[in-house]
């Protein structure tokens, strides 16, 4: 992702395309745990308001994430907030003794998988 052109005939566009793979799955990483606490937020809130109000700006969180990675206002910098905010969403899982089931663990993969490629495009990007 070193490598991120307007294609506009040359004029800056505000959108970006990346231009490495592992961005891609980055993105996927993000968009499959923001899907899946966005999903469980209204069954969560019958439970704890509060952790029903987390999942929702979890999720948030990630969707805004991925529109400003899109945009030409990202910077190398915000890598290391996007894989600190995976790590933190995967901590606070077990902080607060969350249930293992089966989209908890493919939500907490994700989330190692985004942390790992935000790390790696930190360390690869120029």
């Amino acid at each position: 992702m070193a490598t991120r052109t307007a294609t506009d005939g040359g004029a800056r566009s505000t959108f970006r395309r990346p231009s490495s793979p592992v961005a891609y799955i980055a993105v996927l990483a993000a968009l499959v745990s923001a899907g899946i606490h966005l999903f469980l937020a209204p069954q969560v809130i019958g439970f704890s308001r509060t952790t029903g109000i987390l999942f929702y700006l979890n999720g948030a969180g990630y969707l805004g994430g991925i529109a400003l990675f899109f945009t030409r206002y990202w910077r190398r910098e915000l890598y290391l907030v996007a894989g600190a905010y995976a790590l933190a969403t995967f901590v606070a899982f077990f902080a607060f003794g969350g249930q293992v089931n089966p989209l908890s663990i493919a939500s907490k993969v994700a989330e190692v998988i985004l942390a790992a490629a935000a790390i790696g495009l930190y360390r690869t990007e120029s």
